[in-house]
């Protein structure tokens, strides 16, 4: 059965980053957002990360917003082998190109952060004219947030993220309440 994206792409008003992901897992009641898989550390990596609580699709969009960063994912549509979550049994993958173009075209985007090496490979090989074209993008490949990956910790992947990510400025945290 071909799925297709539910959600599409979110680019907030200012964009300079990008987050790319490969496609969204199957929902175990209904889509709510990117990563809604309650087994994903990307939120939870997130949320320590800023100290926030990002537990809602309100809030999380609320980030991307203040980090200037638009959250997509790479395909546009596929069918699952074994009903499965899984990236390699992803098949029949029709890739999200014209969004992300656009995505990359229309905005000063700086970098463009991969949420696995499996994304990173999918864009060097399917975008090769936008790397072309962009050159000075710098492309940053952020150790998977999936559990299966388990080279890395939660809390070492928490540490590489924030090496990698952009930071929010005090003032927003000021916003909040919240002491930094």
């Amino acid at each position: 059965m071909i799925e297709i994206h539910p959600f599409g792409n979110f680019i907030p008003p200012k964009t300079k980053y990008l987050m790319l992901g490969s496609f969204t897992t199957k929902p175990k009641k209904q889509y709510e957002w990117f990563y809604a898989n309650g087994r994903n550390h990307f939120w939870p990596i997130l949320e320590e990360m800023y100290g926030l609580e990002l537990n809602t699709k309100e809030k999380q969009q609320t980030l991307f917003v203040r980090l200037e960063m638009a959250l997509a994912d790479i395909i546009l549509s596929c069918e699952r082998r074994n009903n499965s979550n899984l990236d390699v049994n992803l098949l029949n993958i029709v890739y999200n190109t014209q969004a992300i173009k656009d995505i990359v075209s229309k905005n000063k985007i700086q970098k463009i952060f991969f949420t696995s090496r499996f994304v990173e490979i999918l864009f060097r090989r399917q975008f090769k004219e936008v790397i072309m074209q962009f050159p000075d993008i710098k492309l940053i490949t952020l150790p998977s947030p999936s559990p299966r990956y388990a080279t890395m910790s939660k809390q070492e992947k928490i540490l590489c993220y924030k090496e990698l990510l952009p930071i929010l400025d005090n003032n927003y945290y000021i916003k909040l309440g919240i002491r930094k």
